[in-house]
């Protein structure tokens, strides 16, 4: 007599990739892919829009008199590898980097990486991005908190990023990668 098994298949999670990605229908600036997951993210609020413009004509003025690279807004797509792409509220792209990052879309770590926290993104803001922006070599990361106006900036040690202070509501924010570079943080709220 003859047995048989029967081997269980168990289903294969799979990942999206940046192709499949653009399979998407054109409003897919509502999405980031974390590792090959798809995450929506609802349309920001016009309280965050503002201080997104604010923040944008700030570094655009100080990119031109300096220079010093290119400065973009979301929606744009950051590709960090096949699995996964951010849409930062803002990323700068030095000078000597451009080349080299700066295609139809952004290929590779922007220098600095804005965001503005919503209530919709908090965690994944502190949490998710946070870790792809340490991974892929993301310099500094700025992290806007309109509910307390303050900025955080987190610079890279080593391997990852770290908070390297704590701007409040009443200080003069600078980045050690654009110098000269000062924004009342009152002002931006």
């Amino acid at each position: 007599m003859v047995r048989a098994t029967i081997e269980i298949m168990k289903p294969v999670a799979t990942k999206m990739n940046y192709d499949q990605y653009c399979l998407l229908p054109e409003d897919r600036n509502q999405y980031e892919l974390f590792d090959g997951e798809l995450v929506m993210t609802p349309s920001p609020s016009t309280r965050h829009q503002r201080i997104v413009g604010q923040l944008h004509a700030e570094l655009l003025a100080y990119v031109r008199e300096h220079s010093s690279g290119e400065i973009f807004v979301a929606p744009l797509d950051t590709i960090f590898d096949q699995y996964t792409v951010m849409q930062p509220d803002i990323l700068f792209v030095s000078r000597e980097r451009v080349p080299e990052v700066v295609k139809e879309r952004i290929e590779g770590a922007p220098d600095i990486v804005v965001e503005v926290l919503s209530p919709s993104t908090f965690h994944k803001d502190l949490r998710r991005k946070m870790h792809v922006y340490s991974q892929f070599g993301v310099r500094e990361y700025w992290i806007v908190d309109p509910e307390e106006q303050t900025m955080e900036l987190y610079q890279r040690v080593g391997e990852k990023l770290e908070l390297a202070r704590r701007f409040a509501a009443q200080e003069t924010f600078q980045s050690p990668l654009l110098p000269g570079l000062q924004i009342e943080v009152r002002s931006i709220f």
